[in-house]
């Protein structure tokens, strides 16, 4: 018997998968090469790729079904390694929306790490919802840190969303942006993402760490990747909490269309190409001098140009 479903688990060697909607998951396994056209990707499949199998009789742990086929991609997110090396790896497939965690402290946010995860879904389509949780531990004496962090962007055409999974602030805003939808929630270890899983569906329990007093860096708790059915509606996928996030497939002349604010006023600039880094006429620094871009935007795009050097 042959049959398409999705993958909703994936443990390296062995798979869950399920005929979505319906949320009948069974094993499955890899046999021979499943190849993605050119892709550097270490994984040929991932959680939300739609395969094409085969099975005979009923799908059990010694007798899973075979994956044969990766059906094409709508979209997927994909980081290279932190080293220089040219190794990928894709996180998820066929996205409705990436749902980005951030806190503004324990662990404090990285702008740079958050942009590169932005940029990578600008450049692979997958919409994105930043979400600032953790907001109870320090609205009132950061409010104005809150405040930039949001206009930074929403300036820049993201949506943000303040949550907190201990005491449920926003969670139904964010239960609803979640249904009916295939939603990847990532972001650094130690943001909260497996407690506001919980918090969108407390059914569901994916691992829970702690973070560590010396670093204040959290500790990974979630070891693979996993679809959940939020009994809301929709589904989520659950990654290891990310220590760094490279950019694939990007040449440093592309990255500035990526920005979206930066891509807004390009057409101005005085040189085709302009770098937006040295050229007299940049319409890109002059937006950065008189506030209508921020300065900490684009010192991550100044940030990628000098990592797209280091791996070349």
């Amino acid at each position: 018997m042959e049959g398409v479903a999705t993958v909703v688990k994936n443990a390296g060697s062995h798979f869950l998968l399920s005929p979505l909607p319906v949320w009948e998951a069974f094993p499955a396994v890899l046999r021979g090469k499943v190849r993605l056209g050119r892709s550097a990707a270490t994984n040929p499949v991932a959680v939300g790729d739609r395969v094409r199998y085969e099975l005979e009789g009923e799908a059990t742990l010694e007798h899973p079904a075979v994956i044969k086929e990766v059906l094409p991609r709508d979209n997927y997110l994909i980081r290279r390694s932190t080293n220089l090396s040219r190794q990928a790896h894709v996180i998820a497939a066929n996205l409705d929306q990436a749902v980005v965690v951030v806190s503004l402290y324990f662990p404090e946010v990285k702008l740079p790490f958050l942009d590169r995860i932005l940029v990578t879904c600008e450049v692979y389509k997958v919409p994105v919802l930043i979400v600032l949780n953790k907001v109870d531990l320090y609205r009132e004496e950061a409010r104005e840190q809150l405040e930039y962090l949001r206009k930074i962007y929403e300036g820049a055409g993201y949506p943000v969303l303040e949550t907190s999974a201990r005491s449920g602030e926003g969670v139904e805003a964010l239960r609803e942006r979640c249904r009916g939808r295939v939603n990847l929630i990532t972001g650094e270890s130690g943001v909260g993402k497996s407690s506001l899983i919980k918090a969108l569906d407390p059914s569901l329990d994916p691992k829970v760490g702690r973070i560590s007093d010396v670093h204040l860096q959290g500790k990974h708790t979630t070891s693979l990747y996993e679809m959940y059915r939020l009994a809301s509606g929709g589904y989520i996928i659950d990654t290891p909490g990310l220590r760094g996030f490279g950019l694939v497939d990007l040449e440093k002349e592309e990255i500035s269309k990526y920005f979206p604010e930066m891509l807004a006023v390009t057409d101005r600039c005085r040189f085709v190409p302009c770098t937006h880094t040295h050229e007299p006429g940049c319409a890109v620094k002059e937006a950065v001098a008189d506030g209508r871009i921020s300065p900490e935007r684009y010192n991550s795009y100044l940030g990628m140009l000098e990592e797209d050097r280091k791996f070349r």
